[in-house]
């Protein structure tokens, strides 16, 4: 579970918008980008080259 008050600060680090949280595949989700960001060990990993294509 990710804290509420830190997912309203995070933000795509391609386009700068806002993040999706995806509890079940434990992934936060770019619409602008088209990608999602893994969570490993309740920590985002917010890095372009770890995203998957959506």
């Amino acid at each position: 579970m990710i804290d509420p008050w830190l997912l309203e600060r995070l933000v795509c680090p391609a386009t700068r918008t806002p993040l999706r949280y995806d509890e079940a595949a434990q992934e936060l989700l770019s619409d602008a980008a088209g990608v999602a960001y893994p969570i490993r060990e309740g920590v985002p990993v917010l890095l372009i080259e770890e995203a998957r294509a959506l």
